[in-house]
């Protein structure tokens, strides 16, 4: 496996999962619960409940010590504590989106990039459709901060996680970033 380092995260290859098994805790939060995945060594997976809901419901949590760390760390967050998340995480994608969420998670609490920024990071200026995908496409939204890309002019184009824009409005305000 080759990883890809971030910053605090490593976003290791895609194919680089093993036999793992998968431990999970949910948690309340502002946005409503979160479910948070790991495999032992990283955090693969974040889930904002949508309509109240979550693809994990009915299932038991089956925590250990990192999914309980990011728990933790998501709660300081919310509370205004913390600004920046330091769990592991491990995200299977394609080289393209790897590169995405490398770029994802290095823009600062209470910063922002633009989608053409972040195709400018990547090498692909043009591919604005591209980067949008794979902005969406993250499995850990919070921890690789997706909801800080907006469009150039600061506007709001959507949000894949949770309740889609009103989270994405939430997360911004609470960092104090401005939007339209």
């Amino acid at each position: 496996m080759t990883p890809v380092h971030t910053a605090p995260a490593s976003i290791p290859a895609s194919g680089s999962s093993d036999a793992r098994s998968t431990c999970r805790l949910t948690t309340a939060s502002p946005l409503g619960r979160i479910v948070v995945e790991g495999d032992g060594t990283a955090v693969t997976r974040l889930e904002i409940e949508r309509a109240g809901t979550l693809s994990t419901d009915g299932e038991p949590d089956t925590p250990d010590d990192l999914t309980r760390r990011a728990v933790e760390q998501l709660a300081e967050y919310f509370s205004g504590s913390r600004q920046a998340f330091d769990v592991p995480v491990r995200l299977d994608g394609t080289l393209f989106q790897r590169a995405i969420w490398q770029s994802l998670s290095a823009i600062p609490f209470g910063a922002t990039l633009s989608y053409g920024e972040l195709g400018r990071q990547t090498g692909r200026a043009t591919a604005g459709r591209a980067v949008g995908g794979a902005v969406g496409a993250n499995p850990v939204p919070l921890i690789v901060p997706c909801h800080r890309v907006l469009a150039s002019d600061q506007r709001i184009t959507g949000y894949s996680a949770g309740d889609g824009v009103p989270t994405k409005i939430w997360l911004l305000d609470h960092e104090g970033i401005s939007h339209r």
